[in-house]
């Protein structure tokens, strides 16, 4: 199964998309620190002891599949995270995570995963990778309809969150979010929950952006689509996992989750949350 995985992981690494950094997004802060590169094919974050950087879409998007090729800092990356996110504004705001906090050299990334509905977080699952994220690109992705959010890597899924609204769970579903990334200083708790801090000597550190691509709505009657063999490729509206992307989901989840808060005994002594019953996958 890992052979398989792994396998499956180096197709969809070189995977093609048409993205451009210059129409589809602005960097918004850290100056030259954040570079786009090769007629808008590539973008490029850096942090050093000053400050990081970030850039957000041009864009809002109101359900839709986003996929971004990643390659994270190299090296001894503790006390860096590199956040590639949907999100709204305020107090209120809905939120689909990924966050890869970094690690001292030999030590795997953490990625971080989480959602937000109303201003309401607190669902993180975090994971291992079954790979090195800083040697190659890997593809991201989010799909997010009305019915779930799966999160994949590689188009490997590693977390599924269904709407629950009919337990009293909140779920984004009205609010248009942009794209947001970052690479930024957190080493009061990133790495070993702020223990292990930043070495500056080893700055600036680099994640690498390329192949970005929103299949996805602008607003509730403004979509757009890809085509594939001459046909619109909105599969996403109503994806759901399939047997074989089940046993994908609970192999990745048996093997590489490191944190579940639908398991967290101790922080949820009360009772866990409604969606976390064994019925629904999260």
């Amino acid at each position: 199964m890992l052979f398989f995985l792994l396998f499956v992981t180096s197709l969809m690494a070189s995977t093609t998309f048409a993205g451009n950094f210059y129409n589809d997004f602005d960097i918004t802060w850290g100056g030259p620190r954040a570079k786009i590169l090769n007629g808008g094919q590539l973008l490029t974050l850096s942090l050093d002891r000053a400050s990081g950087s970030g850039f957000q879409s041009k864009k809002e998007y109101l359900f839709g599949r986003i996929d971004m090729q990643l390659k994270l800092v190299a090296g001894d990356s503790a006390g860096t995270v590199t956040a590639y996110y949907l999100s709204s504004q305020g107090a209120t705001h809905d939120e689909i995570d990924f966050e890869f906090l970094g690690n001292v050299s030999g030590q795997p990334y953490i990625l971080h995963t989480n959602v937000f509905a109303q201003g309401k977080g607190g669902r993180e699952q975090q994971f291992y990778l079954w790979f090195d994220p800083t040697r190659n690109f890997h593809t991201y992705s989010i799909v997010w309809n009305p019915q779930r959010i799966i999160f994949l890597v590689d188009n490997i899924p590693i977390r599924e969150f269904n709407n629950a609204e009919k337990l009293g769970v909140p779920y984004p579903k009205s609010q248009p979010m942009r794209i947001y990334s970052s690479l930024w200083n957190a080493d009061d708790w990133a790495t070993r929950g702020g223990l292990v801090k930043t070495d500056w000597t080893k700055a600036p550190f680099t994640a690498y952006y390329r192949n970005f691509n929103a299949n996805a709505c602008t607003s509730a009657t403004s979509c757009s689509s890809t085509t594939k063999n001459g046909l619109r490729d909105d599969a996403w509206r109503t994806q759901e996992l399939d047997a074989w992307s089940r046993r994908r989901l609970r192999w990745v989840q048996k093997n590489y989750m490191i944190y579940n808060y639908c398991s967290d005994l101790k922080r949820f002594a009360q009772g866990v949350p409604p969606e976390c019953r064994p019925s629904r996958v999260h």
